[in-house]
């Protein structure tokens, strides 16, 4: 392997766990919020449909950073959010022991890894396939020539 290409995957290697990690934390931090916020801070109560709105609208952006910043390398994609979503179940277990019967309330870590799984692997096959499609449109599909079609036929 050359340099320049080992420089290049390198680079996009540390790309995507740089984006796991910061996404894995900013999703925790954003779990912990929300969880302080509905279970220790009574005042809020009144307002739970709005701290409720601003906690998924918080996730879900932060959730979409690993989508968005390797929109166009879906395997890179797939490992920075897989990272990102392990660090936010780990944080999710440690919760689960301050907030008695969250995974009764919620779900269990294992069920929430795995609903993150097929939610970002559906991204990157999505992505994967739109980038296909692109290639397909932009490129001609022209049929391989056989040798045998080449060689004149006694036939003929």
């Amino acid at each position: 392997m050359s340099d320049s290409s080992q420089t290049g995957q390198t680079a996009s290697t540390n790309a995507a766990l740089v984006t796991g990690l910061y996404t894995g934390v900013l999703l925790t931090i954003v779990m912990i919020g929300a969880l302080v916020a509905a279970n220790r801070l009574s005042w809020l109560d009144n307002r739970a449909l709005e701290r409720n709105a601003a906690s998924y609208s918080l996730f879900v952006l932060f959730m979409i950073i690993p989508v968005c910043r390797h929109l166009n390398r879906p395997l890179q994609m797939f490992t920075s959010a897989m990272i990102g979503w392990v660090i936010f179940v780990a944080g999710y277990d440690v919760a689960g022991i301050f907030f008695h019967n969250l995974f009764q309330v919620l779900r269990t870590p294992f069920e929430l890894l795995v609903e993150g799984t097929v939610v970002y692997g559906v991204c990157a096959v999505g992505s994967w396939v739109g980038a296909m499609i692109l290639h397909a449109r932009s490129h001609p599909i022209i049929p391989r020539r056989r040798r045998t079609d080449d060689v004149a036929h006694p036939h003929q």
